[in-house]
């Protein structure tokens, strides 16, 4: 007999709901919920194959140990024994940072990946920590640190209620969307454009998104930050910046015309190959727009000038007035938020507070660059006694850095040279064929969801909690309780109840907002308080914690129809909160507790955008391509998901096919910095003479591991073109846009 449960997609940011058949415990259908309230019975390829990925025979079901040089299957007391024992090992002999810790994508996705990574990394001490967010969006986070005091206050485009939307770097038609969750961003934008308003796309490719636009600015790869720069400088040389109620809040704006007085509209044409009347074309309708919005995501980020560009979208959304208002660009709150703090001066946000050992890299947001870890893991330095050690014992959870950083022949010579590696993973994959415990967490039908991490970037306000819509198989263990188990092998309490790292966040937490003269539980006894807390588990316990402390929670009976895990429970479509609202100066960290619109670092590195004034690409350059059915490297193992357009090709132009003499479906050779691969050429004019276009995630092709529809159409590793030596030095993102190539065509023997 089958049934129907609730779940919300973790297979992108657009955190879909969806309404599974599952007969007896698998997932045989699975459709989009209409009654729930954010995405309204919207589904993707993704979310309808979800069945498909949570029942991959690849999926590993039980712990792998290495013994005698070969992972075989083990108990789960086994295995973290050996973590007990090879980790302390490490950390013990040559101190807390030879520890690494690798978190991947997929952490943001599961409330497993959101609760514990902050609790090991406090057991480990550590400062070698690296993540996904170097290879894509550090840069906004730095430029929002900078400008805003929090790193994690990004604004999002008021999608729903803007006339005039401008994207740059982005492809929301195949990325679902991206640091702007929005449940069928298609939909929105034709809603956009039928209601009157304006799409305007900025990116070298004609990618489906840029062909719904009104206008489509086919920019030369890697000069974002110039084009932005010569609108910011339009506003001011024609007087059209208008900070409207914006202006109370904000600092630095005379100071920020002197420094982008070098950006003409004419000074930049030729670097971005855009015709100056464009640039100016551009900065007049943003202005002129009764409501707009400038967004930029991965293309901008992943380039030289990533943290700059990223800083220039939001000075343009101020210049015009858009920021925080309705229609433009404004600051999501989740439930989940911490207690709001009265407005007024923070601690602002510093960059570099320690740095890399090997090349000296800056952390940024507390991690280093991923495409570091190679280096931090193979290279002996002389200060090594007063830098720290080596990495010499690895943690990856839900990462795959073999195929996610840049080089990844030499990061997978590195892991193999590693005293200790642990990996946290459903799959033995590129990476965690080097490891020497493997941790695989269950598939996503048998796990909660609650979205931390991307209700903080939501375009409407709203709550959403699913449990497991199956229960846990035998033999398997719930990846809450994994990453519990892990923090306390890791740190000498190994064998202790995993309940007790829950209870000791609740108690951590309790005692400090109690603290708190602005927490709604403000001199309370903290035992009460812990008592009154609701749910099945510990991780239940800790969001009913979150939601109550929450801006919209009961806080503990002070708010009675407030939220709590309980009326959450009651509503199992969601609870909607509203539409995103002003929420200035609130959100402001900064020491002055307003906006600094010219951080110093900012203006520090704005001569190196002036020296790419003069700069042009001598031949071919390299920009990546994501696909609706693909998210990085994670699905390329599901049939359904894979062919058709989904494929590893190199997208070039006609007009240099013809050049290089290359012809349709023919393997062409890629050279780059880093590497070579080889790869089927196919010719399109959706993208701009003078580059080409490959997708990431692919490179399927290493022995020793059990992805068995993957290894069938491998593709290549697009990263392995790349040395790792290309950085934004801001947010120490890698550059893996705008890179030079150079294409020969491979002829048959």
């Amino acid at each position: 007999m089958s049934r129907t449960a609730l779940r919300i997609c973790p297979l992108c940011e657009a955190t879909c709901g969806l309404a599974l058949t599952i007969d007896g415990t698998e997932v045989t259908a699975a459709r989009g919920d209409r009654d729930d309230v954010f995405s309204h019975g919207f589904i993707c390829p993704k979310g309808a194959s979800f069945g498909a990925v949570d029942s991959d025979p690849d999926r590993l079901r039980t712990p792998l140990v290495r013994r005698d040089g070969e992972l075989r299957e083990a108990t789960w007391e086994e295995a973290f024994d050996a973590v007990a024992a090879g980790v302390r090992t490490v950390a013990e002999r040559h101190g807390p940072h030879s520890v690494g810790v690798v978190l991947g994508n997929p952490n943001v996705h599961t409330v497993a990946g959101a609760l514990y990574p902050p609790v090991l990394l406090a057991a480990l001490g550590t400062r070698s920590l690296f993540t996904a967010s170097t290879v894509d969006q550090m840069p906004k986070h730095v430029s929002s640190g900078l400008l805003f005091g929090d790193a994690n206050a990004i604004p999002v485009p008021d999608l729903d209620h803007t006339d005039h939307l401008l994207l740059i770097g982005a492809n929301p038609l195949e990325s679902n969307g991206s640091l702007c969750t929005a449940p069928d961003f298609p939909g929105r934008l034709k809603a956009l454009r039928a209601r009157g308003g304006t799409l305007t796309v900025v990116d070298p490719r004609r990618t489906r998104t840029a062909k719904l636009a009104d206008r489509h600015v086919a920019i030369r790869p890697g000069t974002d930050a110039l084009l932005l720069a010569a609108m910011v400088h339009v506003l001011y040389e024609e007087d059209l910046a208008d900070l409207g109620d914006l202006a109370p809040h904000v600092t630095g704006v005379e100071e920020v015309r002197d420094a982008v007085r070098d950006f003409t509209p004419e000074a930049v044409a030729a670097a971005c190959d855009v015709d100056a009347g464009v640039t100016r074309a551009l900065a007049r309708e943003l202005a002129a727009a009764r409501t707009g919005a400038v967004y930029g995501r991965i293309g901008s980020c992943t380039v030289p000038h990533g943290t700059l560009a990223s800083w220039l979208v939001d000075v343009l959304n101020i210049l015009t007035g858009n920021l925080d208002r309705p229609g433009g660009a404004l600051f999501p709150q989740a439930a989940t938020d911490r207690t709001p703090r009265p407005a007024g001066p923070g601690r602002g946000f510093a960059l570099g507070r320690w740095r890399s050992r090997v090349s000296g890299h800056p952390e940024a947001k507390g991690e280093l660059p991923l495409s570091a870890l190679a280096e931090e893991i193979d290279t002996a330095t002389d200060a090594d006694t007063a830098a720290g050690e080596p990495v010499r014992a690895l943690i990856t959870v839900a990462a795959n850095p073999v195929l996610s950083a840049p080089d990844g022949d030499r990061l997978d010579k590195a892991l193999d040279s590693l005293d200790f590696m642990v990996s946290v993973d459903p799959y033995l994959n590129e990476t965690s064929r080097h490891a020497d415990v493997v941790l695989p967490p269950p598939p996503p039908a048998q796990s909660p969801h609650h979205d931390f991490a991307f209700n903080t970037l939501a375009v409407r306000n709203q709550v959403r909690y699913t449990r497991p819509a199956v229960p846990l198989e035998p033999g398997r263990m719930a990846e809450t309780e994994i990453l519990a188990r892990l923090t306390l092998a890791v740190s000498g309490r190994h064998g202790a109840d995993p309940a007790a790292v829950d209870a000791m966040v609740i108690e951590q937490t309790l005692g400090k907002a109690v603290r708190e003269p602005h927490s709604p539980v403000h001199g309370r006894d903290p035992g009460d308080l812990t008592a009154r807390l609701t749910g099945e588990n510990g991780p239940e316990r800790r969001l009913d914690l979150m939601l109550r402390l929450g801006p919209y929670g009961d806080g503990f009976g002070a708010r009675p129809d407030g939220l709590t895990l309980e009326r959450l429970l009651a509503h199992p479509h969601g609870i909607d909160l509203g539409p995103l609202r002003p929420r200035l100066p609130q959100p402001l960290k900064t020491r002055s507790g307003k906006v600094e619109l010219l951080p110093e670092p900012i203006a520090g590195d704005l001569p190196r955008l002036r020296h790419a004034l003069a700069e042009r690409p001598a031949g071919l350059v390299l920009v990546g391509r994501r696909h609706l059915r693909s998210n990085n490297s994670w699905m390329h193992n599901i049939p359904a998901l894979t062919g058709g357009s989904n494929r590893c090709t190199l997208h070039l132009h006609p007009d240099d096919a013809g050049r290089l003499g290359v012809r349709g479906a023919q393997p062409v050779r890629v050279q780059g910095p880093g590497g070579e691969v080889t790869v089927p050429a196919e010719v399109t004019d959706t993208v701009r003479p003078g580059v080409v276009s490959l997708p990431h995630g692919w490179g399927h092709d290493r022995p020793g591991t059990r992805q068995t529809h993957a290894a069938t159409e491998p593709g290549v590793n697009v990263n392995q073109l790349l040395d790792g030596s290309l950085l934004d030095p801001l947010s120490g993102n890698a550059v893996l846009n705008g890179v030079p190539v150079k294409l020969t065509p491979v002829t048959a023997l």
